[in-house]
């Protein structure tokens, strides 16, 4: 298998796992950069050149796609599809798991547990909006925030008016949710590759932190899932159309509430809480799907 991996740094720990498990199981691999990456568009031309070559012959593109650079990282995952590259996160997917709105709405729709989520555009609503959310405290976040960045906890509701007015002034697009306490600051990641969970660890913030976010400080160890929560994180990433995904969970009363759907999650944590090779996984998972795609009746390369 030939195999690319869209990631702006080489040298990022998930970037190197994926290029070690991939060439210990004999394929060829290479890091691009996508903001290197330049294309031509044209009804049956679908062209893709790299620091000045042509990119031709591969059999599957892998993801890392950062939030700063989701609009062109995107537009360059979707042409590689064009040219009839397998992804396991097709571009679409990826868009509407980091639109965190977006998202929410799918997963409600599909009868997906999440914690109360409430979104607004004009200020004359806010008081109705707080309202609808419930009592605080209440936990603000940026739409296309990651790692905790552009995350407020308020603990009142005046403080909630504050953030929410400051967000509005510099146009950002953000929710507000009702705050889990009985979570305890920790939430646990479960990472699905092909439909099933082959990882799960739980994070826990540290004290006087109620982001659980590893880049924020917080200590991870690896956890037993329950059913329901193996459940929950599967259906996420299939209703969004995730093959490889972290799929956050809030340990609730009403059960597992899904926090945020990830279609670029990192290994370091998971990988160093769990023992497990997941980046194989991923390799194998996308090794398995180049091979039944060539076995179709009609397939390029058979």
């Amino acid at each position: 298998m030939k195999l690319a991996i869209l990631s702006r740094n080489a040298q990022l720990y998930s970037t190197q796992r994926l290029v070690e498990a991939a060439r210990l199981r004999g394929h060829t691999v290479r890091v691009l950069d996508p903001l290197r990456c330049y294309m031509r568009i044209e009804p049956g031309q679908f062209e893709m050149h790299y620091k000045g070559k042509a990119l031709a012959d591969y059999d599957a593109v892998i993801p890392r796609i950062g939030a700063s650079v989701t609009f062109y990282g995107t537009a360059v995952l979707r042409q590689l599809e064009m040219m009839g590259l397998y992804t396991p996160n097709p571009s679409d997917a990826v868009l509407r798991a980091r639109d965190k709105l977006r998202c929410h709405q799918i997963l409600a729709r599909e009868g997906i547990g999440l914690p109360r989520t409430v979104f607004g555009d004009n200020p004359d609503d806010t008081n109705d909006l707080l309202q609808m959310l419930g009592e605080p405290p209440h936990v603000i976040k940026l739409n296309e925030g990651t790692q905790g960045t552009g995350v407020i906890l308020a603990e009142r509701a005046s403080s909630s008016r504050s953030v929410i007015e400051a967000f509005r002034g510099l146009y950002a697009n953000f929710l507000v949710q009702e705050f889990i306490a009985e979570a305890n600051g920790a939430d646990v990641r479960c990472f699905v590759v092909g439909g099933k969970v082959v990882a799960g660890m739980r994070r826990q913030a540290k004290k006087g932190e109620f982001r659980s976010n590893l880049h924020r400080g917080g200590s991870a160890k690896k956890v037993p899932l329950s059913e329901q929560e193996i459940d929950t994180a599967v259906r996420a990433a299939r209703v969004l159309g995730l093959n490889v995904a972290g799929v956050d969970l809030l340990r609730s009363r009403r059960g597992p509430l899904v926090l945020e759907v990830n279609s670029s999650p990192g290994l370091e944590g998971i990988e160093g809480a769990t023992g497990e090779d997941v980046a194989g996984s991923i390799i194998d998972y996308v090794d398995h799907s180049v091979k039944r795609r060539r076995r179709r009746p009609g397939a390029k390369g058979k």
